[in-house]
């Protein structure tokens, strides 16, 4: 991938995590306004789990925008663990929300729940459902094409943003239709425990980058098909590693030639082989370390066609 094509996909990635940003400040503060005026605690909730969406989203934000700097003198494998750290705080500080939700829940329950008209907690969760659905599919749709961690926990933040609107408006319908306003801190725990859920999801993916996981099997399979469509001109390969640092893949292998080809040439069919791993994988760091066959001339074994007299040539 050409450099201004990166480039351009790292402004996309600031400027959607900007959008978040500036979407769940104005919902943190609507929600807010209105859960005091109308004394709902699974309003307030609410506000509280955007708040933590906001945390979350200038997090994503500063770290999309740290991660995509190339390597330098003090990190020479490249800033990407940045988004998987963003991911990490981010998981941790949804416990901390739904602890302070289910406190606030069972605060009310032990004394009672007084509601004003409900009428203006239904309309706002029924447009911060609508408008975390938009930015979230917006997000999840550049998190996908950049391979951005840090966008992809946003969107998920958001996603259960717009599940748990959408539960909070059914129940303060119902707190409308019946009168019994004890299901407003029962709705507010049944938010805690959804959220509870997502957060230890994404506490999860987060951790299994930071801690240097090999890449999903179906990846590694397309790697192992990329180098075997050069099986006539190496002899095998073995120790093939991964890893994936935020959105940038980590690749190296032992590559065994014919003991017959220069330096050169075996420079040439790593290049080869590295430029066909990057076109799958544009963001992938590849090292491929080459051994010389050691069974010589006489093996009849050999996978590689004529390798003794094999003349490395680039394809046009």
């Amino acid at each position: 991938m050409a450099n201004s094509s990166i480039d351009q996909l790292n402004k996309e990635k600031t400027s959607i995590a900007r959008l978040s940003i500036v979407s769940n400040l104005s919902l943190v503060i609507l929600k807010l306004i209105v859960g005091f005026m109308i004394g709902s605690v699974s309003v307030i909730s609410e506000a509280i789990h955007s708040g933590i969406d906001l945390i979350a989203a200038v997090i994503a934000y500063f770290s999309v925008r740290n991660s995509s700097k190339p390597p330098d003198r003090e990190h020479a494998f490249g800033h990407g663990k940045l988004e998987n750290i963003s991911g990490t705080i981010e998981a941790l500080l949804i416990f901390v929300a739904a602890g302070l939700i289910i406190y606030e829940a069972y605060e009310k329950i032990l004394h009672g729940v007084v509601l004003e008209d409900v009428s203006l907690g239904i309309a706002v969760m029924l447009i911060s459902a609508i408008v975390n659905l938009y930015v979230s599919q917006r997000l999840m749709k550049t998190a996908k094409r950049t391979e951005s961690i840090a966008l992809e926990a946003d969107a998920w933040h958001l996603r259960t943003d717009v599940l748990t609107s959408l539960g909070i408006f059914a129940g303060l319908v119902a707190i409308k239709l019946t009168g019994i306003t004890i299901l407003d801190p029962i709705f507010a725990i049944l938010v805690a425990l959804f959220i509870l859920k997502a957060a230890v999801e994404l506490l999860i993916k987060s951790v299994k980058d930071l801690m240097d996981v090999k890449l999903p099997e179906a990846e590694e399979k397309e790697i192992c098909q990329i180098i075997e469509d050069h099986s006539k001109q190496y002899v095998g390969f073995h120790e093939l590693r991964t890893r994936k640092s935020g959105s940038d893949r980590f690749i190296d292998l032992h590559l065994v030639v014919s003991r017959e080809l220069t330096i050169e040439q075996a420079h040439g069919l790593a290049d080869h082989i590295e430029e066909d791993l990057k076109k799958r994988f544009p963001r992938a760091s590849v090292i491929i370390h080459m051994e010389p066959c050691e069974n010589g001339d006489e093996c009849g074994k050999c996978k590689a066609q004529d390798c003794s007299k094999y003349q490395y040539r680039e394809e046009e």
